[in-house]
This record gives structure tokens, C-alpha cells and sequence, in this order.
């Protein structure tokens, strides 16, 4: 017979319920300041609901009827400092957090008017959900993106728990800081089976982050309940697999949330984090609008009945007139107030055209803020002087491609503290699985951050920091292939969030990773990223091709204010070429391409290990071919300049990349080179690229998917042919 023991958790698991004794502590005034912001958040949500059946509200209005009691005493034990984000239903989120900001030291709600900041706050974030510009994301953000920096909200999100690992970066560069400055995300029992909050939570148990995880658990996912989602329906006990501290509490008792919000807050502070805090509570309407999901058949009316019967405002309005902390014509004063602040709002907002409501027309953005903030304006680089090879005053020598690139790393190292460099092995291997971060765990252990198999995670994180700003994360993606798995921060979050908020908020951020092909690895090892990034217009992508450019513009990268992709080939890392000797802190511009070769039979337009062949293709078969190394590739930064004059000279383009058709980088610049330059080009630009799959391990198979010398000098004959020349034979 087999022998077992009972095992034990690594953390605590508690439920907290409230006594007289913390109504007590938390006194008269505290508790009527959080009643007061309740009521003004559910008359807001009201008002809301109201501008949505007139037709004012454009998309979805997820209202927090309901769940902004428990909402309200979370956010009241936070500071400003204090960094939070939320889901797509975040109105509460936003608002608890900024009313605690805004609201004057020693107002009374009771006795006092409502103060112009209050009164501010409401109208710019009623503008924002409908899309006006004075909102705080100039009406970009809508319902489900806002965001107030200096309230300390980074941002609510519209992908279910895809807030999460952004705000364990806001965690991380708080405990960077070394204050006592805490992390909170909130996101509902939907989120909590979803990869990467739970990728999330290991990271942030994993790196003590001071976090805390605050569940709303509203039992429903839209129409989907709880127990159609999960067998275990605490999602509180998602934390005890990770080793975190997990607290439950009903989030109808506002006083027991705030007591439990309390112990939470004070464990992040002295260190202890991260924690779980789960909130029981429920929501009044269907997912978006504002009918009740009975009307919708997942809920009855008793149900719902029996959850207003325990509204979270009525319950401390109550224990507020029991202890004749209130009376009831200050408790309808309250009431009034929180309604005509809300009703001012609105009127600010619209106006009455034949019997109907509408938004004032003035208020609407221009369009010409369309694109406006898609990527910064690069002042950033106002003070910098920028070089190229050709006029570099110091010596240049042959070096080793990779040697380059991990010394360059120690440079910035050592000259700024604000950056670090996150992914999987960076600390060992002599410099991780590429060699880049060689020189650096030694040094920075603390900087130089390992990380588990977690790309949704850790990417995640990274994008939270410089999101935040302060400091600048490197990311290791060990194959680009891997970006896959952390699609929804790569592009849903990092690329999107400058515009989506307005297009002021810098991300700084920079991701290293390789191109594999030729190396064995297969289908999932092998990808060139450059077409997939390019479609997204918040990313800027560098492809440098040899040591010196590698140096000067990685410093431009790491330099910018947008997240910037640099790729490398793993066929360069061990090649030799030019380089400064021993000077790593020159920069190259960002969005600047370099003729390598000049010519004027036709134009090569290439990147990375593709120029090099393209020169000695050119020159196996005598061409006056002019070569052009783009190196920057996002549609912002190409050098439509240097193309163009290279295009007006030639009039025969050639596009050469080395991977498959099917994630391919040129089908986009072809298609806006002919656009740009029908006038100028005697024939179609011709591209060359490899096959229609993904390269397989075979050698064989591999080496015909992908590009390599004898179908460049191929393509090259074949545009020969098309202008008639008696070369076309040849080779």
C-alpha cells in the first residue's frame, strides 16, 4: 500500500469580513468621502447608460453598476504615486483612482460645492468615453483605453487580461525605485483563465513584485457563468499555485474590501508582494449597455433582484444612518450633488437640437489628428550627432560581428542605469543563446534579468516599463518565430498604445531578435520578422548589416522614444567587417538607407545579409546594379529620399529579401514603390524571394525555401531580360 502526506500550500489563503471596530477606525469623514465618490461614480454610469439610448455613445459602454462600491474602498487606500490599470470595464477603476487624486485635502462633501477638479475630471472623462477631444486620450481611448498619468491610472484595456503583464512592469520599475510605491491590476474571473495573467503571476512571485492582483469576480464571462468556466469558481486560489499570499472578501461590504485592501497595500509595501485580492461581487447590466442580462435569458430576475438587495452603497449608507454618522438630508445632499456634477458634465458636452440631445460639434477631433502620434517626431535625437562609416573621423578595423554587438551593450551599460535586458538565458551561455549580453550578468546581475518560458509574460513587463517611462527595457526574443506567442502585447499593446492614448505617451522600449534561416531549425525557428512588424505602424525596425552600422544604430534604438525591433541574421553573427575601433557611442539615423553600391543599370533595394550577396551578384555578372542597404524598415522610417533618386537614375527596381513569399517584407514596399514611382519605372519592380512555405529541417528542403546566391544572380538575369540586355544569359 502506498504511503501519502498532505501537502501544504506556500502561502496564506484568508477570507476578511468587517467588525464595528473597523467602521471605527475608519471613521466618519473617510467613510463619507467614499460613499460621496460611489455615488458620483453610479450616477456617472447612469448618465452613461442615458447618452448610450440616445445614441451618443459610440461602441460599447461597459458600466461598473454595481461593482463600483467595492471599487471605491479599494482604490481609497492607494496614493496618487501609486500605479494602476483595469479592463474594459474600468470606468470605476478610472474614476476611484482619480477622484482620491484630485479631491482637496479636507473637503467635506456634506457642507462643501463640488470642486472645479472634480467637476474637470468628470467632463474630460465623459468626453473620452465618447470620443470628444477634450478627453484624456483626445477621444481615442473611448470607453475601454483611459488613461492620467499623473492620477496614476497607466491605462484600462479592451483585451480581456491583457492589462496585466503591462502593469507587472509598472510593478517592476516601482520596485526599481526603491519607495514603497504599489502596483494594482484589475481585471475580472474572464481574465483569470487566460495564459498570460497566469504567466504574469509567476513572473511577478518569481521577482517580488509589489503587486496586487485584484480579481472582480461579477460570476460572469458575458452570458457564460462561472461554473461553465472552471471547476475551482475562487479565482483567489489562482495565487496559492504561485506561492502568493490570496485574500477573498465580499465586494458588497465596501468596509471589508477597504480593511483587506489595507492588509494587501501594506504587504506590497514592506516588500512582501505580490498578492492576490479577490472581490465577490456583481454586475447590475448585460456585458455592454444597459438592459439586464435577464433580458438576455442567462440571468433571472430573482437573481438579480437579490443582488440589488445587497448594493454595496445602500449597505454603507445604512451603517453610516445607524451610527448617526449621516442623516438622511445629508445623505440626499450627497446624492444631489454627485447627480448635478454628473448632469453639469454632460450639458458641457452636448446640446438640445430639435427635442434631441447631440454632441456639440466643436468638440469632435479634427480629423487631421487621424495619424497624428502613430510614432514620435524623433526629438529625442535634436542634440544628437549622427555619422556614417564613410565620414567617421576614427579608425576603423575588421571585427567580429557579435563581439561588436555585446561590447556595444556594455557601453550603454555603463553609461546609463536605466537599462536592463529581460528573456530567456541573457545571464549564461557567455552571453546568452546569441552572445550579445556577454560582459553584462557579470557586472549588472541585477539588470540582465533571466526569465522562465513565459514570451507573453516577460514581453508583457518589459512594455509596462516603458510604458511608465522611467526606465528603458531590452527584450530577447530568443527566435522571432516566438513573438507569436506574445502577439497580443507585441501589437495589441506596445504598438498601439502611443496612438491609442492620445499619441503622447512614450514607449520606449527595444527587442532584439534573429533571423535563423540557413541555421537547421525549422518551420518555428526561422521566421524574418520585418514583414509582420511592419504592418504595425507603432514599431520601428532596423536591420543592420554590418558591425559599424550595428553599433550606431542600436544607440539610435536604444536612444528613440518608440519601441523599436532590431534584427540580426545569425549568418552575420560570426562574420568579420568594419568596425570603429573601441567606439561605441556614435549613433546612425533612424529612417536613413545607404547606397553601397552605386549604379545605374537598376536598383537593388535589400537588408541585412542580403546586401553583401546582392554586391557580389552584381558584380559576378557585371552590372552597373546600385545596391541600396534599407536598413530602416517600418513604413515611417523608409528612406523614400534615397530610394527615389536611386528609382529617377535607374527606372528598374528589384526587391530581394531572402525568406518566403508568405511573411514577406517586400510585397508591402513593392506595392507602395509602384505606387510612388509608376511614372519613373519601365517595367514592374522584381522581386525576388524564397518559396511559398516556412524552411523545413532537412538541408535539402531547407536551402530551397529561402534565398541564397544562385537565386539572386536567377532573379537578377530575369530582370536583365525584361530591359533586354545580352547579359541576361549569363552566369
Amino acid at each position: 500500500m502506498s504511503r501519502t502526506k498532505q501537502l501544504k500550500l506556500p502561502a496564506e489563503w484568508l477570507e476578511f469580513s468587517a467588525t464595528a471596530k473597523d467602521w471605527d477606525l475608519l471613521g466618519a469623514p473617510e467613510l463619507r468621502k467614499m460613499l460621496n465618490h460611489m455615488h458620483i461614480i453610479r450616477a456617472f454610469e447612469e448618465e452613461m447608460l442615458d447618452l448610450d439610448r440616445q445614441g451618443l455613445a459610440h461602441g460599447p459602454v461597459h458600466v461598473s453598476v454595481g461593482q463600483e462600491g467595492a471599487m471605491v474602498a479599494a482604490m481609497s487606500s492607494l496614493h496618487s504615486t501609486d500605479l494602476v490599470n483595469g479592463s474594459h470595464r474600468g470606468h470605476h477603476v478610472f474614476l476611484g483612482k482619480c477622484l482620491n487624486h484630485v479631491q482637496p485635502r479636507g473637503y467635506d462633501p456634506i457642507s462643501d460645492q463640488i470642486p472645479d477638479a472634480i467637476d474637470n475630471l468628470l467632463y474630460r472623462t465623459m468626453a473620452e468615453i465618447l470620443g470628444l477631444s477634450p478627453g484624456y486620450c483626445e477621444g481615442r481611448g473611448g470607453s475601454m483605453h483611459l488613461r492620467w498619468d499623473e492620477a496614476g491610472v497607466i491605462g484600462t484595456n479592451a483585451i480581456v487580461g491583457g492589462g496585466v503583464p503591462l502593469a507587472n512592469g509598472a510593478a517592476w520599475s516601482l520596485q526599481r525605485d526603491g519607495d514603497d510605491g504599489v502596483a494594482v491590476t484589475c481585471f475580472g474571473d474572464g481574465s483569470c483563465h487566460i495564459g498570460n495573467v497566469l504567466e504574469s503571476l509567476n513572473l511577478a512571485a518569481l521577482y517580488n513584485l509589489p503587486i496586487c492582483f485584484l480579481i472582480e469576480n461579477n460570476h460572469y464571462a458575458v452570458s457564460t457563468t462561472l461554473d461553465e468556466e472552471a471547476r475551482e469558481t475562487r479565482m483567489s486560489s489562482r495565487g496559492l499555485a504561485f506561492g502568493i499570499p490570496s485574500f477573498r472578501v465580499d465586494g458588497m461590504d465596501p468596509v471589508a474590501v477597504r480593511i483587506a485592501t489595507e492588509h494587501v497595500v501594506d504587504l506590497l509595501r514592506a516588500g512582501n508582494g505580490p498578492a492576490v485580492l479577490e472581490l465577490d461581487v456583481y454586475r447590475y447590466y448585460h456585458h455592454s449597455g444597459g438592459l439586464p442580462g435577464s433580458a438576455f435569458g442567462y440571468r433571472t430576475k430573482l437573481e438579480e433582484q437579490e443582488a440589488r438587495d445587497r448594493d454595496a452603497i445602500v449597505y454603507l449608507e445604512n451603517g453610516l444612518l445607524d451610527r448617526e454618522w449621516l442623516s438622511e438630508a445629508q445623505l440626499q445632499a450627497i446624492k444631489d450633488n454627485a447627480s448635478g456634477c454628473v448632469k453639469k458634465a454632460s450639458q458641457r458636452l452636448t446640446e438640445e437640437v430639435g427635442g434631441k440631445r447631440k454632441i456639440i460639434d466643436s468638440l469632435w477631433p479634427d480629423v487631421g489628428f487621424r495619424d497624428s502620434g502613430l510614432r514620435g517626431d524623433l526629438c529625442e535625437f535634436e542634440q544628437i550627432e549622427f555619422v556614417e562609416q564613410e565620414n567617421y573621423s576614427g579608425d576603423i578595423r575588421t571585427v567580429k560581428f557579435v563581439d561588436t554587438m555585446a561590447k556595444g551593450m556594455v557601453r550603454r551599460f555603463e553609461s546609463d542605469d536605466r537599462y536592463f535586458v529581460m528573456g530567456e538565458d541573457v545571464h549564461k551561455l557567455r552571453g546568452g543563446t546569441n552572445g550579445a549580453t556577454k560582459g553584462i550578468p557579470e557586472r549588472w546581475p541585477d539588470r540582465c534579468i533571466p526569465t522562465p518560458i513565459a514570451e507573453h509574460g516577460f514581453v508583457g513587463l518589459c512594455g509596462g516599463v516603458a510604458m511608465v517611462g522611467k526606465y528603458r527595457p531590452i527584450v530577447e526574443l530568443m527566435y522571432p518565430d516566438f513573438g507569436l506567442v506574445a502577439a497580443d502585447q507585441l501589437f495589441n499593446q506596445i504598438a498601439k498604445a502611443r496612438h491609442m492614448f492620445g499619441g503622447h505617451s512614450p514607449v520606449p522600449l527595444v527587442l532584439r531578435t534573429k533571423i535563423a534561416l540557413g541555421s537547421g531549425y525549422g518551420s518555428q525557428h526561422s521566421m524574418d520578422p520585418a514583414g509582420l512588424f511592419a504592418m504595425w505602424p507603432g514599431w520601428r525596425i532596423v536591420a543592420p548589416s554590418t558591425p559599424f552600422d550595428y553599433i550606431g544604430l542600436m544607440n539610435s534604438a536604444l536612444q528613440c522614444e518608440d519601441p523599436v525591433m532590431v534584427i540580426e541574421h545569425v549568418e552575420l553573427y560570426n562574420t568579420k567587417g568594419p568596425g570603429a575601433d573601441g567606439d561605441y557611442d556614435y549613433f546612425i539615423p533612424l529612417g536613413k538607407a545607404k547606397v553601397v553600391r552605386s549604379g545605374k543599370s537598376m536598383t537593388i533595394l535589400t537588408y541585412l545579409t542580403m546586401v553583401e550577396k546582392a554586391v557580389r551578384a552584381a558584380e559576378l555578372l557585371g552590372i552597373d546594379a546600385e545596391v541600396i542597404d534599407l536598413r530602416s524598415l517600418d513604413r515611417g522610417s523608409l528612406d523614400w529620399d534615397t530610394i527615389g533618386a536611386s528609382v529617377r537614375k535607374t527606372n528598374h527596381v528589384v526587391m530581394l529579401e531572402q525568406g518566403p513569399l508568405t511573411t514577406s517584407y517586400g510585397a508591402m514596399l513593392t506595392d507602395e514603390l509602384q505606387r510612388r514611382f509608376f511614372d519613373d519605372l519601365d517595367h514592374p519592380v522584381r522581386r525576388i524571394h524564397g518559396g511559398e512555405a516556412s524552411p523545413s529541417v532537412s538541408k535539402v528542403l531547407e536551402r530551397a525555401a529561402f534565398v541564397g546566391d544562385e537565386e539572386i544572380v536567377a532573379g537578377l538575369q530575369e530582370m536583365l531580360a525584361d530591359q533586354g540586355s545580352p547579359l541576361a544569359a549569363t552566369g
